[in-house]
């Protein structure tokens, strides 16, 4: 209420009073006079004056959805300075002014233009004002009310969704709440029972009941079994009015499933299964899938399997397949057919998983029996042991045993064994071993320093069955023993300065060993003998494997000796001791007053100074260039007059190669030299082979003397069986060739040569009694006819 000079009454009632009731009473606050209220300010003095007026008002109240003929009555807006004569105006201002609702601005009287949803906009706040129409002048402030919509039963209940989706336990008790559902309903819950909501379940019994009031679902069965019936649906209507007829209701629908509890044990399809498997077969190796039944879901199916006993529980395993709840039964152990053939297992399924409020209706586990037989095969050879490790000393001798492998074969037959090196690694071929005993022995001398390791593999293998074999790694491993001798590490260039004093350290030499001594290396160096006797230097052991050069005495000149040579000796402490001599090149330069070197060369002092040394290494190199020259051009001219390979026609192994000169008959002799084979005692020097250097020295070969006029056939059959037997017998890259023709021909001779040397006509009637294929030469040579033409 504002105390400014108007006073505002808002009247509230239900809508039945708005309705019934007579027209209603004004209530006019009138103040006919003024109070006058006077006092002095501390200013001026002035007298204040404060008049009050008051509003004339209706009942504001409206009903939604009214759909009579006229405009619906609101009320009316009165100012007790109205005296009827129309010089005031109404003015309305605020929510819906001008479009919902409509003032009559000479009477106050106020309509609602259109109809109202509550549901939309519950009430209205709007402003009202006086004016004078001449003056303009507000002859009341303006002021605020509020119109109200009265509600009516207009809306069904609806529930926040269209689908429920819940679930409970299987096996749950009766009354376990499922879910709550919730309606709500757009009318006025203050007014009425139009949004008063009950719930009630068409659709779902006997399994499932509501709460009337809460919309909480509850189970209405005891013990309801997921395997039986999983799925449920059930039909939810909420209806507003109390539940009264005539009320509004919606309906929804609410998915329940029963989710699975471990209410089942695992039980086995069969009391017992039967699975066989290789002796051969490797540890791990699967035989066979077996299941045990549950009905159950998820965590609450899943099986742990086990080997509860029998006499094959430590040879045999059992795993779990997480995937599809299977016992999978694996080799633990390598089986032997001949040590037993049969194993019995029990095994047994146990749930993961129990529910104590199930454990009631059994044991959660079940077992079966498994018989396992194991099938004979051919097994290759097994070794005693899975690798060997042999040591052997770098010093011993070839043959000498090594070391032995053993194998055998594991069938009942065991058959006969033999044993190999595979040479792929042993590619040296250094070691071998005895085929019946698998003894290892020694080829090749061994060598620590060069290969301290030797990896190699062995091979058994049946005789009766080559394919039955196996293999094994032998390890072998070099001994050291002291058989190297220390020697200097580095290659030294040491100097002496010309000005250098006694006792100065010019040098520090240490040493290797290519042996390796289990306590260390320790080496003592020391002069040796011949150089000890008044030496220019000495050499002192620093006790830590190396040691000093020393000088022995004040200056040095490079003039007289430019280079001196210094013997060390150098001892292990190993057995056998080993020793070696090493010679320490020691130039003599000159030297600046710090020691540092400025020439170590002799000849510099005599050459002029504009010779460099990179001029007499040029030098030095065309000389040595001149006398390779030489060298070479000498060796290609003694190569020129070497006699060729073939001397002479006299010698039958280069002449005799081929025979296929008919020339001219035994009379010819130019093709070759007939009498060499007369006369063999004449080729009975042996000849060395020019083209080929035998690799050694052989005591030449004389074969027995041969009786004159020999015969040929006999000759060349000796010499062939000479070649034969003999392996040292020229010549050593090719194959000595003989051949024979045999005697004499028994035809005469048909040259026409000869005939010129015969006294007359030749007769050539004998061509006739040759034969046919003679016809035509005994044609153009027989009978006179054939002389005249």
């Amino acid at each position: 209420m504002r105390t400014h000079s108007f006073l505002t009454v808002l009247l509230w009632s239900s809508v039945f009073y708005v309705v019934h009731m007579t027209p209603s009473q004004k209530r006019t606050n009138k103040h006919s006079h003024s109070e006058r209220i006077t006092g002095m300010s501390e200013n001026d003095g002035k007298t204040l004056h404060r008049t009050k007026r008051g509003w004339m008002w209706n009942q504001f109240f409206l009903l939604e959805e009214y759909t009579g003929p006229d405009t619906q009555y609101v009320g009316k807006l009165h100012t007790d300075q109205d005296k009827g004569d129309g010089n005031l105006k109404y003015i309305l201002t605020g929510d819906g002014a001008g479009s919902l609702f409509i003032i009559d601005e000479n009477t106050g009287d106020i309509h609602a233009a259109k109809k109202l949803d509550r549901e939309e906009k519950s009430l209205y706040v709007l402003r009202a004002k006086a004016i004078d129409r001449k003056t303009g002048r507000q002859v009341e402030p303006e002021s605020e009310f509020i119109i109200k919509i009265h509600d009516i039963n207009d809306n069904e209940p609806k529930f926040t969704k269209d689908t429920y989706t819940a679930s409970i336990p299987e096996m749950s008790g009766v009354g376990t709440s499922v879910i709550q559902v919730t309606a709500t309903d757009a009318d006025d819950a203050n007014y009425g029972n139009s949004a008063k909501v009950v719930y009630s379940i068409l659709q779902g019994q006997p399994y499932f009941s509501v709460d009337p009031e809460t919309g909480i679902i509850k189970t209405a069965l005891p013990d309801m079994s997921r395997e039986n019936r999983e799925q449920y649906q059930v039909v939810i209507q909420a209806k507003d009015m109390g539940g009264q007829m005539g009320g509004l209701s919606g309906t929804t629908t609410v998915n329940i499933t029963l989710t699975d509890v471990n209410d089942n044990p695992p039980r086995f399809p069969q009391s017992s299964y039967q699975f066989s498997s290789p002796e051969s077969a490797p540890p791990g190796t699967p035989l066979g899938r077996i299941k045990a039944n549950d009905p159950d879901v998820g965590e609450n199916a899943e099986i742990e399997y086990s080997i509860s006993n029998g006499d094959g529980s430590d040879m045999f395993d059992i795993i779990t397949d997480k995937d599809t709840q299977e016992g999978i039964i694996t080799v633990k152990k390598r089986l032997d057919f001949e040590n037993k053939v049969l194993y019995t297992l029990r095994v047994e399924a146990t749930n993961t998983h129990p529910d104590p409020r199930f454990l009631q209706l059994g044991p959660f586990k079940d077992t079966a029996l498994v018989k396992i037989s194991v099938e004979d095969i051919d097994e290759p050879p097994v070794f005693s042991r899975p690798w060997y490790l042999i040591e052997v000393d770098e010093d011993a001798k070839e043959g000498s045993i090594i070391g032995q492998v053993v194998a055998q074969d594991p069938d009942i037959a065991r058959n006969a064994i033999k044993y190999s090196v595979d040479r792929h690694t042993d590619l040296d071929r250094i070691f071998n071993i005895y085929s019946g005993n698998g003894s290892l022995f020694l080829s090749k001398p061994l060598d620590r320093e060069e290969t301290p390791w030797h990896n190699i593999t062995v091979i058994a293998t049946e005789i009766n069955n080559p394919k039955q074999s196996s293999q094994i790694p032998v390890f072998i491993r070099i001994l050291d023993i002291n058989d190297h001798a220390p020697e200097f590490a580095n290659y030294y260039e040491t100097f002496v300065c010309e000005n250098a004093k006694a006792g100065q350290l010019i040098q520090t030499v240490s040493a290797i060993d290519k042996d390796q001594p289990p306590r260390g290396h320790r080496f003592f160096f020391e002069l040796a003998p011949e150089f000890a006797v008044h030496p220019n230097f000495s050499v002192v052991d620093n006790k830590d494997n190396t040691a000093g050069i020393m000088t022995r005495r004040n200056g040095y000149s490079r003039s007289k000796t430019s280079t001196y040579l210094l013997p060390i000796i150098i001892f292990d402490n190993d057995y056998p001791i080993q020793s070696s001599t090493g010679t320490l090149t020691i130039r003599v330069c000159a030297c600046d007053s710090r020691g540092n070197m400025q020439s170590c060369s002799a000849e510099a002092l005599l050459l002029p100074a504009g010779l460099s040394t990179g001029a007499l290494v040029a030098i030095l190199l065309c000389i040595i260039i001149l006398l390779v020259l030489v060298v070479l051009f000498t060796a290609l001219k003694r190569q020129r007059k070497k006699e060729p390979l073939i001397i002479s026609k006299d010698d039958v192994r280069d002449n005799i190669v081929t025979y296929n000169d008919e020339g001219g008959g035994e009379e010819d002799t130019q093709a070759f030299d007939i009498g060499t084979l007369r006369n063999p005692e004449a080729r009975e020097e042996s000849k060395m082979r020019r083209d080929v250097i035998p690799e050694t020295i052989f005591q030449i070969r004389r074969t027995a003397p041969l009786w004159e006029n020999i015969d040929v056939q006999d000759f060349i059959h000796r010499r062939l069986k000479e070649n034969d037997l003999d392996p040292a017998a020229p010549p050593y890259d090719s194959l000595a060739t003989y051949a024979y023709e045999g005697n004499d021909s028994i035809a005469n001779s048909l040259s026409s040569l000869e005939s010129l040397t015969t006294e007359g006509n030749q007769d050539y009637d004998y061509l006739s009694d040759w034969g046919p294929r003679f016809k035509k030469l005994a044609d153009m040579y027989g009978g006179e006819d054939s002389d005249r033409d």
